[in-house]
């Protein structure tokens, strides 16, 4: 390969690096954000109006799912809550 061959490959991979460099960034920061959420995730609970809401599930349902131990929940005072890294797992068990 020639020396003006040379030159312009390598400006063309300095070129394809100065476009590719904001990229890199960018996708860093979503990395970031993604694992920040799923730290999140794990804190976050739900209550009996969420699971009718999101699932369609009546009061009846809910309360037999807690009676029979399908759905795992805390009780805080009068209060019912479901950890959502919990719910989707018993949603991913029973995928089908």
């Amino acid at each position: 390969m020639s020396k003006q061959g040379k030159e312009n490959k390598f400006s063309y991979l300095a070129a394809i690096k100065q476009l590719l460099d904001p990229l890199y960034t960018r996708l860093e920061k979503i990395d970031g954000k993604i694992k920040a959420e799923k730290i999140n995730e794990s804190n976050r609970y739900y209550r009996n109006e969420d699971l009718k809401k999101l699932f369609g599930l009546s009061n009846n349902t809910i309360i037999k799912y807690r009676q029979t131990g399908v759905l795992p929940f805390t009780k805080l005072g009068d209060i019912y809550l479901y950890e959502s890294t919990k719910i989707k797992k018993i949603l991913s068990e029973n995928e089908k």
